[in-house]
């Protein structure tokens, strides 16, 4: 619901009665959204006071309290409309009332002064009717500007209920959308940072076929870097025709660097690895913000976004406690499922987004414990309450959710799909405001599966943190696993959107796949190896370009198995891992042509709901390809997917809020609605959008961006919950992707004086490492001591051409008498073989200072 003044389209409005013929020029053009209501919801159509809005039976129903004065002092309109001055419209719909009474369709403006362009009046009665005017419009709106339609409803003594469909006003000679709803560059850049000794382009939009001279510039305006653009022609995808930049060669970390072609220059950005580390948090920092039946306080996140406990049975609240099934179930029992996180913009808890998004958050923790660096996740690093237990903290903040996700399980072991308000809530509602009713939508199939991988790998990850937590979660793992393997094909149904996003998913192989991958890592059980090895998914059968996503998650179940210690044969493993690096090729082939690199497959369905968490998830795929081979490429390739979310795309924009100087500000939420009131808060940093959607979904995109190419079909509207929206499973992405790149920009800051390649043959249970350390200062050295962590369980059993000792995972080499002094520009090499299982080392480091890798 957009929001709209308290006084509307008043009695001042010109009525035409006599038709007016159409202008030769004019077409056809519908100028009403959702005149139909066949989404099923009212959406963009609002309800002023004393009005209640309803979708029932294909119409929009209109509960109207009695007792006003004006036709004007109970209204249901749409903003945004868009009105020629001199062009004629026709002005339809069908409409009966329970009670026969007068109604006004007007035309007009929606704020201040609130001209009217027309309106007619019409009696209502309890048989619907059809009813039409033709008016010419006197006042000029563009599309998604101040034009209104309305309808006025009061002016009674007695309450009424008032249906209308079939809404249309026709009309115009301009066609819909084709605008560019925000400003853009020439020179796009990553508006955040790009980290120092990794590729650093950007896109120049130019027509020109021949290269074009750039320079980089300082923040004091100063040129340190020149070069040429290479032209790459038309990028359908943007609709931009493009040259590349390549900027790598400067490395010097600082602030405010621009870069100019001619006259045009970039928005600014950093040479720096902190933003990533930063985002690593903020990203993180969402979750705690989504909570569910907790306070949200203002030592954790300010006072701007701090809030009373959301649906605790806190009226106007009806509460999470004791939650029933819809009443056409007839389930006879109630759940207490307070906690949890709401799922998007809405106040709904769904087990099958929660399930991917929760899992993606334990396995960044268990990839850091595995192969990488898990001490940025230790207690304390981020600003939760519970972050002084002794416990991880990122294991802390997914608990949050995998109690809730313990809580949907019903008696006979099956999990809820679903709870959310029994209609749905207005925009804005705080979630301690929002007086709806809650219901438990149906058991599923996919949200038990669900259930019992999440509680599978949790129950993994906290055995050594707290064992009785561990054998709950494990309990409940193997009660959801029977329970779906009884029940294998109760799926959702695609027609429960009333309230609440459907979350439908008719195939449901890959979420087996996933829960008995889950429970084997976790348990070595012979009857869940049995059913991963027969499996259709079996080893990364289904990885593609497409991705993962909620209602594609046998790839899960593929990580899990490359990354946990198992049972199954080596070959099969290093087949899953194969299969990573391959689909990773394939992005980094697609990308290379791309106007603006992303890892993201259009081919089929163009960009969809949600484009910019496929990116990540791809991004994921790059990084797991990096971690499993050791290739830069894939590496690059996750940064490069970083700079397009950040301001590397044909919309100059950062879809991630509060990273860049044009950034994401006003996602579809019910509390960061501060486009639609004042005294809300915007989207806090960290929070990730949607992004580009080119099916239009919602009525703003649909007003604003017809006709967009594919990367351009997006627009920062609270209103556009299609391509703005965030989502839990959208931000676990962008927390597991920064996470990683966190990791890996601290590993290639520069140093002044050294370079390492680490190169290492691996079996099973061991390994021989060769190691070259390069001078690449100005000055010899004369002896020097090299540094790095082992991840995993390596450990180094025997060394040569250096003095190695090991604690923990840290491991030091120091030169003997006759290598350890080095010119510069020259090398030497040692080596060492070693025990245990794990990753390359991440970084180096020679003397203290940190190295290049390569």
């Amino acid at each position: 619901m957009r929001s709209q003044p308290p006084r509307l389209l008043a009695a001042t409005l010109l009525v035409a009665l006599v038709a007016v013929p159409p202008a030769a020029a004019a077409a056809d053009y519908e100028r009403v959204l959702n005149g139909g209501f066949d989404t099923g919801t009212a959406d963009p159509w609002w309800s002023g006071a004393g009005v209640t809005n309803r979708v029932t039976g294909g119409e929009l129903c209109a509960s109207v309290t009695g007792g006003t004065t004006n036709p004007w002092d109970a209204l249901i309109g749409q903003n945004g409309v868009p009105f020629e001055s001199g062009q004629s419209y026709t002005f339809s719909f069908d409409a009966h009332a329970t009670t026969a009474q007068p109604v006004t369709a007007a035309a007009g403006e929606s704020v201040s002064p609130y001209r009217g362009i027309a309106s007619q009046t019409f009696t209502l009665s309890p048989t619907s009717q059809h009813f039409t005017f033709t008016f010419t419009s006197t006042l000029d709106f563009p599309d998604a500007g101040n034009g209104q339609v309305a309808f006025q409803l009061g002016g009674q003594t007695f309450d009424n209920t008032i249906c209308v469909d079939n809404v249309s006003v026709v009309g115009g000679v301009k066609p819909p959308g084709g605008v560019t709803p925000i400003p853009t560059k020439k020179v796009q850049v990553d508006l955040v940072a790009y980290a120092p000794s990794l590729p650093k382009r950007a896109t120049l939009v130019s027509t020109a076929t021949s290269p074009q001279p750039w320079a980089l510039k300082n923040s004091a305006g100063v040129t340190v870097a020149t070069g040429q653009s290479v032209p790459k022609g038309a990028d359908a995808t943007s609709g931009d025709s493009v040259h590349q930049i390549d900027f790598s060669s400067y490395d010097t970390p600082g602030t405010g660097y621009t870069l100019t072609v001619g006259e045009d220059s970039s928005f600014p950005f950093d040479i720096s690895a902190d933003a990533f580390k930063r985002l690593r948090y903020d990203s993180l920092a969402f979750f705690y913000h989504q909570r569910s039946g907790t306070p949200i306080e203002a030592q954790y996140v300010g006072a701007e976004y701090a809030r009373p406990a959301g649906h605790v049975n806190v009226a106007p609240n009806q509460g999470d406690n004791n939650v029933p099934c819809r009443a056409d179930l007839a389930c006879g029992y109630t759940l207490d499922v307070r906690g949890g996180w709401y799922d998007a913009g809405d106040h709904g808890k769904y087990v099958v987004n929660g399930g991917i998004a929760t899992w993606q958050l334990l396995n960044a923790y268990e990839r850091a414990v595995r192969v990488g660096d898990a001490t940025a996740y230790r207690d304390g690093a981020m600003n939760i309450p519970e972050k002084s237990n002794g416990v991880p903290d990122l294991l802390d903040e997914a608990r949050w959710e995998v109690d809730f996700l313990l809580k949907m399980q019903a008696p006979d072991g099956m999990a809820h799909h679903k709870i959310h308000d029994v209609n749905w809530t207005a925009l804005p509602t705080r979630p301690e405001l929002d007086d709806q009713a809650r219901r438990l939508s149906p058991t599923s199939t996919a949200a038990t599966l669900n259930l019992a991988a999440v509680a599978a790998q949790a129950s993994r990850l906290w055995k050594t943190v707290d064992a009785t937590y561990s054998t709950t979660l494990l309990t409940a793992a193997r009660k959801a696993y029977a329970a779906a393997k009884a029940n294998p094909a109760k799926l959702a149904d695609p027609n429960d959107g009333t309230g609440g996003g459907a979350y439908s998913d008719d195939t449901v192989s890959d979420e087996f796949y996933w829960a008995a991958s889950e429970l084997y890592a976790t348990t070595g059980d012979a009857s869940y190896r049995t059913d991963v090895t027969s499996s259709p998914h079996y080893k990364a059968a289904s990885l593609n370009r497409g991705g993962f996503h909620w209602g594609g998650t046998a790839p899960l179940g593929d990580i899990t198995l490359a990354l946990a210690p198992n049972g199954l044969p080596a070959s099969d493993v290093a087949a899953i891992k194969s299969a990573f690096a391959t689909v990773a090729d394939q992005h980094l082939t697609a990308m290379s042509s791309m106007g603006y690199a992303a890892p993201y497959d259009n081919s089929s369905a163009g960009y969809v709901w949600g484009s910019n968490s496929s990116v990540l998830n791809n991004a994921t795929v790059l990084a797991l390809a990096h971690d499993f081979t050791g290739a830069a490429k894939y590496r690059d390739g996750v940064f490069e997917a970083l700079h397009y979310l950040l301001g590397r795309n044909p919309l100059s924009t950062s879809y991630v809020a509060g990273y860049g100087d044009q950034a994401v500000r006003n996602v579809h939420h019910r509390f960061w609605a501060h486009q639609n009131d004042p005294t809300l808060p915007t989207a806090p940093a960290g929070s990730l959008a949607g992004g580009p959607n080119s099916a239009l979904q919602d009525p703003i995109a649909q007003r604003l961006l017809v006709g967009c190419p594919q990367q351009r079909c997006w627009v920062d509207d609270i209103g556009a919950y299609s391509v703005n929206e965030v989502a839990i499973n959208w931000n676990s992405s962008l927390a597991w992707v920064s996470g990683w790149a966190a990791e890996k920009s601290a590993v290639v800051t520069p140093a002044s004086d050294c370079q390492v390649g680490f190169t290492a043959h691996r079996w099973p249970d061991g390994l021989s490492a060769q190691v070259q350390i390069t001078n690449t200062g100005t000055k010899p050295w004369t002896a020097w001591t090299l540094g790095f962590a082992l991840p995993g369980t390596q450990r180094v059993t025997a060394g040569w051409s250096a003095t190695w000792t090991q604690t923990g995972r840290d491991v030091s080499a120091a030169s003997m008498s006759w290598n350890g002094k080095v010119d510069p520009g020259k090398s030497v090499s040692i080596g060492f073989n070693g025990s245990g299982s794990g990753a390359d080392p991440a970084a180096f480091s020679v003397n203290g200072k940190a190295c290049k890798t390569g």
